[in-house]
């Protein structure tokens, strides 16, 4: 896992994680969602991998492709701290929806050989697992609302 540090990104051997999180299976905050978890950590290897981008591509693909990746766990966070199930989905559904942004946008970075093709094709793994979990985690609050 990366964190910014003065020196840009380096290796954040998880104390923050383990501090921020509750060890028991019980979720008191979006921090404890495994789902806003990975989307943390595509978020910081996006950060990583964009920061060798060229200049040229700054205030184009560098910046759409980080906003993409940092709106996915802000929307489960903000989404977990609406009032409502229905209102909690249609965040997800946001989520799910800068996602596939992100996903486009990694592509593309390969395909203009922005980036090394191995770690984009792991970032692209990530991404698809998240899409999995988002999925998943709609899945169930949808049988909730139905329940209610």
């Amino acid at each position: 896992m990366w964190i910014v540090g003065s020196e840009g990104f380096e290796l954040w051997d998880n104390e923050f994680c383990r501090f921020m999180m509750d060890e028991s299976d019980q979720v008191r905050t979006y921090r404890d969602l495994k789902v806003w978890q990975l989307g943390m950590e595509i978020c910081t290897e996006v950060y990583a991998i964009s920061r060798l981008f060229p200049d040229e591509a700054r205030f184009g693909l560098t910046s759409q492709i980080r906003r993409a990746s940092a709106s996915v766990p802000a929307n489960i966070a903000e989404g977990h701290a609406r009032s409502s199930t229905r209102d909690y989905l249609r965040y997800l559904g946001i989520s799910l929806g800068s996602l596939a942004e992100l996903s486009t946008f990694v592509e593309l970075a390969g395909r203009m050989n922005l980036a090394n093709v191995a770690v984009l094709r792991e970032i692209y793994k990530m991404i698809e697992e998240e899409r999995r979990m988002l999925r998943g985690l709609c899945k169930a609050l949808r049988a909730r609302l139905g329940k209610s």
